[in-house]
């Protein structure tokens, strides 16, 4: 296992945060199977690999989670197939649960402004946590994108900052003027003890000073989101769905929100493409001619009856 997930951080460049998923799946595989009479991993037959799936179930899981630490063993199995010339693994034989592709939660524009006048911005926390709201929301970075970016990653001249994503893949991303304008009151706020800020140092700081982690931004927010009144499904991942939703309905298309958001596949990305009631009722109007005529030009319809005075031969 370990020089799988050695494998996983050299070789594939995947973040801590999946490596760390990775590891949880295996190790919960392994407690599983420790209790049986099992010499080799050969000997997890199809029987036992879907009472495991079933095992899973009963625990709560979702088909979504089940599919996720499905995948991760099997990168775990077809990586032993590789490197050790084993016997084809009964996990890379049995079929993946079906998931439900539900639609991504997403908050209307009003609702983002009620959540970024939240945070109090005279104090220092206060303005850092606008412009964690303000930057999430306006590039649509993940939250563990956030806190990689250095304040050498943002170039104020030109708008724009260098995000690394999934894999470590980098990519540019627009900044808009309002998470610029956060950005400048959050860096005057930073206490006179942490300066200077170099162009290595992390942008987003604790309250010692450090690089904020993952679980702390999404404390932060949950705290926020409530103090809004917003949905319950409301989670700082959400600003990034409204991000993408926004972009949509404003007219960007699809292409240039997977290059934004930084999805490998196209297919990613067309989760967004629900759109609003109103946006397709605009479209339907710029379109369509007969919507496009004004009430008082439209003709009536001309009618395929035969008039009264018509001869008709039955």
């Amino acid at each position: 296992m370990e020089k799988f997930l050695a494998h996983l951080e050299g070789e594939r460049n995947l973040s801590p945060e999946t490596i760390r998923a990775y590891r949880n799946d295996l190790v919960q595989l392994a407690t599983f199977f420790s209790t049986e009479d099992l010499s080799d991993l050969a000997d997890i037959d199809i029987y036992e690999v879907r009472r495991y799936l079933a095992h899973l179930a009963t625990r709560g899981y979702s088909k979504s989670t089940i599919a996720r630490k499905l995948a991760s063993i099997r990168g775990f199995f077809r990586f032993i197939q590789r490197e050790e010339n084993s016997v084809r693994s009964a996990f890379l034989e049995v079929r993946t649960p079906k998931v439900e592709k539900s639609l991504p939660h997403f908050l209307t524009a009003a609702e983002v402004v009620r959540l970024i006048e939240c945070p109090d911005v005279e104090t220092f926390r206060g303005a850092r946590d606008r412009c964690i709201i303000e930057v999430l929301y306006s590039c649509g970075v993940r939250v563990s994108e956030l806190v990689a970016i250095n304040w050498g990653n943002i170039d104020e001249n030109t708008g724009v900052l260098r995000a690394f994503g999934k894999g470590r893949r980098e990519r540019v991303v627009p900044i808009g003027s309002f998470a610029l304008e956060a950005l400048a009151k959050y860096r005057e706020r930073i206490p006179a003890k942490w300066r200077p800020l170099g162009p290595d140092d992390p942008v987003v700081l604790n309250r010692f000073g450090k690089r904020i982690s993952d679980r702390s931004i999404r404390k932060i927010l949950d705290r926020y989101i409530y103090r809004a009144g917003l949905d319950g499904k409301t989670s700082p991942h959400t600003l990034r769905h409204s991000f993408a939703t926004h972009m949509l309905d404003g007219g960007a298309n699809l292409r240039e929100v997977q290059e934004l958001l930084g999805h490998k596949h196209l297919a990613t990305t067309q989760i967004y493409t629900h759109l609003s009631t109103e946006r397709l009722q605009r479209t339907y109007r710029d379109s369509h001619p007969h919507a496009r005529l004004p009430s008082h030009s439209r003709q009536p319809l001309v009618s395929r009856r035969p008039s009264p005075s018509t001869n008709v031969v039955r």
